[in-house]
């Protein structure tokens, strides 16, 4: 009997000789990248390389100048419902009384016009998947709290769970550790991990920082010099490697508790894209 052979399913996101021109600068060019489904993945590279434009990209948000990208095996921006997406940390402010609970919700049923029914089962429901996902992050016991009461942590994993909550099959974040201290990076980082492997879901994500992630990393994607190199951490974060992507030398060293420092990297290009909004300065 002849055996069928098994369907392989599409990568999570992929990226086939893809560029991004903002204006007239060339931001990057030729970057090629495969992130098979359920791994986690990291977004690295000096400020002013492109790492958010590259998620916003993804999103379908900005067009490729060049090549083309694909989210489970579609074209950039038509698979968004399946796509939780965190952006660039935003701060609440302290005297905010919106609950943590309702910024769940908001992101479930943010977009639609009108109250829900409270009687309704379609409500019931969506109830359901907010306590769930706010447990899932443990963020059971603060959830009923106004979020600008808040600590960054605090409010960090209540906004993971926001773009959790349609249960997405990809989740992008970007920079969510950043302005973090030391301890909640590394509980938001291995609550990341969790999520990536007790769910199944493949995490992208922009980080100024490697080490808080290392350990749990699958995969990492450097910009830096116009271009990109992907692999495993160890694949690409080394002398070699880095010194031919940024076309200078470089140093990759290991300090005694075990954290990467780059040495030698040259500073952001004047002409980077804005941080928030994609836009050239």
């Amino acid at each position: 009997m002849t055996s069928t052979p098994a369907v392989q399913s599409p990568s999570a996101v992929a990226l086939h000789d893809a560029a991004v021109q903002i204006g007239d600068v060339l931001l990057w060019h030729d970057v090629n990248v495969d992130v098979p489904a359920g791994q986690f993945v990291a977004i690295l590279g000096p400020n002013g390389v492109g790492k958010s434009t590259l998620i916003k990209a993804v999103l379908g948000v900005i067009p490729l100048a060049a090549g083309e990208a694909n989210v489970f095996g579609q074209p950039a921006g038509t698979a968004n419902r399946e796509i939780g997406y965190l952006p660039q940390r935003r701060s609440f402010d302290p005297s905010l009384r919106v609950r943590g609970i309702d910024v769940v919700r908001l992101g479930l049923d943010g977009d639609r016009f009108g109250l829900p029914v409270p009687w309704s089962a379609k409500n019931h429901e969506a109830g359901r998947r907010v306590r769930d996902v706010i447990e899932r992050v443990d963020a059971s016991s603060f959830a009923l709290r106004p979020i600008g009461e808040l600590s960054g942590g605090e409010q960090q994993r209540l906004l993971i769970a926001q773009a959790l909550v349609r249960d997405p099959r990809l989740l992008i974040l970007d920079e969510p550790l950043d302005s973090l201290d030391l301890p909640n990076q590394s509980a938001i980082a291995e609550l990341i991990r969790r999520v990536c492997v007790d769910g199944g879901v493949t995490v992208l994500m922009v980080a100024h920082d490697v080490n808080p992630i290392l350990p749990y990393l699958d995969q990492v994607i450097y910009l830096a010099g116009g271009g990109a190199v992907c692999g495993t951490p160890a694949e690409v974060i080394t002398s070699p490697t880095l010194s031919a992507l940024y076309q200078t030398p470089i140093e990759v060293l290991r300090t005694s508790d075990g954290r990467l420092v780059v040495v030698g990297q040259p500073e952001a290009p004047a002409h980077h894209a804005d941080r928030h909004t994609g836009h050239p300065h």
